[in-house]
């Protein structure tokens, strides 16, 4: 069985626990209610009575136990915040009910979105949509690495595979100048066209692994082996708030952060990686100043998507925390980005979320996982990618 079938499978028998619960309390709170001139199994019999009570008790919780792990291991949508509430409130009279309610409530929807995914895939499996004529290269943002287990890109990759496109990585430094983390994909590039035997890539990019490619284009034979580039979030005309916060934090308090994540960052992979270079290179003077440099790439498609959040809460922490900061600075933003900062390319597409709630920085990348009402972002990047194939790309 599916993870998502085993989620339905531990939601499904707590709905039973709920209906045992309720048929047998009732039976035996009438029992004990019955007037004297009634048939009581507690006054005919109070040894059956307790017999009968404690195999039901029995049998109830072991219905919950069942029902409550499996939903707690196979749900993905369950949140950290959600299953703590979980615990704590299974204690209290209640708040018990209405919070194994929700756990049920969410278990489902989640069952419900995986499940029309699946058919959806099934039904235009044979069509290959994200088949397209180039390989995709996606490149990360900032402060993340390409983990083979912890994936940046969220369920989105698998998600593209299964409607036929070709996934390769950027695996470039979490945090090098743009100068140097082009040097990177530009290598990349030529080992993916030299592996794949395909003369190009098509290229997706978030935050500022776009700023990182588009130098990258300046260099002719590094454009040639380009098709197209996507970029998700990028910070084109740079961040405001980040000329602020490098002029006003302290040189000692810079050096000490910037050293230990260099440190870190080493160990993990980076080749001396440059924590404030790679901040520097995002504020809006330097994009401004680079921007006066880059020509866009003569042959290469180029076009770029922005999102928003309607309000501070709507984004996982930090950027619940941000949003309001970077507002302040930027105006209109992911939790990280103003939308102004987005455009860039022939073609440019903000995405104006449903409802209250908005699509935050880390949203586009599915980096949380998250199924968003309204906003579904893997099949958001097959139709991105679906639409690099029927250009020819």
């Amino acid at each position: 069985m599916t993870r998502p079938g085993l989620c339905k499978a531990g939601s499904t028998i707590l709905k039973i626990f709920i209906a045992a619960v309720c048929i047998f309390g009732a039976f035996y709170l009438i029992d004990l209610l019955t007037p004297p001139i009634g048939f009581s199994l507690w006054r005919e019999n109070k040894t059956l009575f307790i017999i009968g009570l404690a195999a039901v008790i029995l049998f109830c919780s072991l219905l919950f136990w069942v029902g409550i792990i499996l939903v707690y291991a196979c749900c993905n949508q369950l949140r950290i915040k959600k299953r703590v509430l979980g615990i704590v409130f299974a204690w209290i009279p209640a708040l018990n009910i209405i919070t194994l309610f929700d756990i049920i409530a969410t278990a489902d929807r989640e069952y419900s979105f995986e499940k029309a995914k699946y058919q959806l895939n099934m039904m235009r499996c044979g069509e290959r949509v994200c088949a397209a004529k180039y390989p995709i290269l996606l490149v990360h943002g900032v402060f993340f690495r390409d983990f083979k287990y912890l994936n940046y890109w969220g369920r989105i990759p698998k998600e593209l595979e299964k409607n036929g496109a070709r996934i390769y990585y950027g695996n470039h430094n979490s945090a090098s100048s743009v100068e140097e983390s082009a040097k990177q994909l530009k290598a990349r590039i030529l080992e993916i066209t030299k592996e794949s035997g395909c003369e190009k890539v098509n290229i997706i990019a978030h935050s500022k692994g776009g700023l990182d490619v588009r130098y990258m284009l300046s260099d002719g034979e590094a454009a040639e082996r380009v098709a197209s580039l996507t970029t998700i979030n990028t910070p084109h005309r740079g961040c405001r708030f980040a000329d602020y916060l490098f002029g006003k934090a302290p040189e000692k308090f810079k050096n000490f952060l910037a050293n230990t994540y260099n440190r870190a960052a080493a160990k993990l992979g980076d080749t001396d990686p440059d924590f404030l270079t790679a901040v520097f290179d995002l504020t809006y003077e330097k994009c401004r100043e680079r921007n006066k440099q880059l020509a866009d790439p003569a042959g290469v498609y180029c076009r770029s998507v922005g999102s928003f959040q309607r309000k501070p809460t709507s984004g996982r922490f930090p950027l619940n925390l941000t949003n309001r900061f970077v507002k302040y600075f930027d105006g209109e933003n992911d939790g990280l980005v103003g939308t102004d900062s987005f455009e860039w390319g022939s073609d440019y597409k903000l995405l104006v979320p449903e409802g209250k709630r908005g699509i935050s920085h880390a949203d586009m990348i599915d980096l949380n996982r998250e199924n968003i009402e309204g906003f579904d972002v893997r099949e958001f990047y097959v139709q991105l990618v679906s639409d690099l194939k029927k250009a020819g790309y």
